[in-house]
């Protein structure tokens, strides 16, 4: 057993890295070829004193929608106006039917009914919270799986806030 010791460990670590240059790879493609789009923000406690500073998001969108018979993994429908703001649709189980010019966002749900997106949580650099409290929509690009990344918050002028 010995022998295969140092090779079992040789053979998890070039997993673990395996898949995580995977995924930054699958990241990089979201930041690079993804659609961004706008959604706008609802009111929410934005700090935290044990992490630092941070905002913590919450999206209309998943106000708008129904979501009491929702899977508790699914998309969020949603079709953009001419400044790539969303507006919800309807949520869906599948990735079909989806229309000409709307977008899918992957969910899941938490057992209070609130659709998460993956993008719950903003960190920025301390002492930089005023900069922010102006937020009014979160920027994430998707890729034509639904896969999200937040990459930024934005003013009421769809401006990214530096």
């Amino acid at each position: 057993m010995k022998k295969y010791k140092n090779w079992i460990i040789a053979a998890n670590l070039i997993a673990i890295i395996a898949y995580f240059s995977f995924t930054i790879i699958q990241k990089e493609n979201i930041l690079k070829n993804g659609k961004l789009i706008l959604l706008e923000l609802s009111p929410i406690d934005p700090r935290s004193l044990m992490q630092g500073d941070y905002m913590q998001l919450r999206y209309s969108i998943a106000d708008s929608l129904d979501t009491q018979e929702a899977a508790l993994r699914g998309y969020i429908v949603v079709k953009l106006n001419e400044k790539s703001i969303a507006k919800g649709v309807r949520v869906q189980q599948h990735t079909t039917p989806l229309n000409n010019n709307e977008f899918l966002i992957n969910y899941t749900k938490s057992n209070i009914n609130n659709l998460n997106i993956g993008a719950e949580s903003f960190f920025f650099q301390e002492g930089h919270a005023q900069r922010y409290e102006s937020a009014k929509f979160g920027g994430i690009k998707v890729d034509n799986k639904g896969n999200s990344l937040l990459i930024g918050l934005y003013n009421e002028d769809e401006k990214l806030i530096k």
